[in-house]
Order: structure tokens, then sequence, then C-alpha cells
């Protein structure tokens, strides 16, 4: 079954149950979702999905960080909780050794030498990990791979 189903059979069952927290994080995102199709007037792959919810992620991450640095538990946990409903989503994440292979295959096919060749391997890496891996960490691991190289 497409992602994009799932997540609207997910927001009936929601609705059905009365749980109305899932249902609206379930419907920030298939907002997002209808959003992102009307702007650009596609059609949503899975991988347009989980594109669209790893943003909302990385979003959520950063908004629990500002709330807890202002006292604002409550904020927080809303936030939280929005984030367990979209991980839900997502696909299996990738192990260390996994990320590192990929990492170091892209360096190979990319023939970067230095950090300045970075941008080419995040090229080659991302559609391919993207989604299954937090990214801020892999390029971190790229730009390691590429000094030492």
């Amino acid at each position: 079954m497409p992602l994009k189903d799932q997540i609207s059979n997910d927001l009936k069952d929601a609705m059905r149950a009365g749980d109305a927290k899932k249902r609206d994080a379930i419907r920030l995102l298939t907002s997002e979702m209808k959003r992102k199709e009307v702007d650009e007037r596609v059609v949503l792959t899975d991988a347009d999905v989980v594109t669209i919810i790893d943003k909302m992620l990385k979003q959520r991450r950063d908004s629990i960080a500002q709330f807890e640095k202002g006292g604002r538990q409550d904020l927080a946990d809303t936030e939280k909780f929005e984030l367990t409903v979209l991980q839900a989503y997502m696909p299996q994440g990738l192990s260390e050794a996994e990320i590192a292979d990929a990492v170091a295959t892209a360096i190979a096919e990319s023939g970067a030498k230095d950090p300045a060749d970075m941008g080419k391997v995040m090229a080659v890496l991302k559609p391919r990990i993207a989604g299954r891996a937090d990214m801020s960490k892999v390029s971190g691991l790229v730009k390691s791979k590429l000094g030492a190289g």
C-alpha cells in the first residue's frame, strides 16, 4: 500500500477512535502533503512523502529544543507526540555500519578527494539514504572522511 494511502487510512482510524491528538498530528502531515501537491502540481510518490516527513521531523526536533529552553514543557510534549506519530511512517533506519558503507561507496563513485568535493558526495548519497539516516550526521561523517582522505 502506498504510504500516502496508509496515512489517509490512519487518519480515518484516529477519527473513528476519537484520538484527537493523533488525528491532529496526522492532519498536519496530510495538509503539508496536499500543499506540496497543489503548489507543484504533482502526485506524491512514497519518496516525496518521506522527504516531507523528514523535514517535519527536523522541525519538531528544533521546536522541542526551543520549547524546553523556554520552559514550555507543555508545548514540548505536544511536539514530542507529533514526532512519534511522524516517525512511524519513516522507513527502517540504517545502522552505523550501513551508513559508513554508503559514504565510502559514494566517495568512490564521485571520485571525491578533498573537502571541496563534499557536494558531489552528498548529491550521490542523499537519494539513497534520505529518510533513513540523520543527514547532518552523514554530512559530518563525509566531512571527516574527506578531511582524512
